[in-house]
């Protein structure tokens, strides 16, 4: 699971969306969505909702690591 952070423009929180795509996969939606003029960059989060911003209104984009998932029961002793 990834972990991406998306600030907008004139918005003071920022949008954290939890996807099961890769880097490289989110990397390239930016970049067609860059391309493409009037652009929307589109991800869907593990829940299947979908997050739709236009790349006009974009701030930035944190791509953070892929998060390990827990195995078993307990925490740490």
């Amino acid at each position: 699971m990834m972990e991406i952070k998306i600030g907008v423009r004139s918005v003071h929180r920022e949008l954290i969306v939890e996807t099961d795509l890769t880097a490289e996969q989110i990397e390239e939606e930016i970049r067609n969505a860059l391309a493409v003029q009037r652009g929307v960059f589109v991800v869907t989060d593990v829940k299947g909702r979908r997050v739709m911003v236009p790349v006009h209104s974009l701030g930035f984009i944190e791509i953070g690591e892929p998060e390990a998932r827990p195995v078993g029961f307990g925490g740490t002793l």
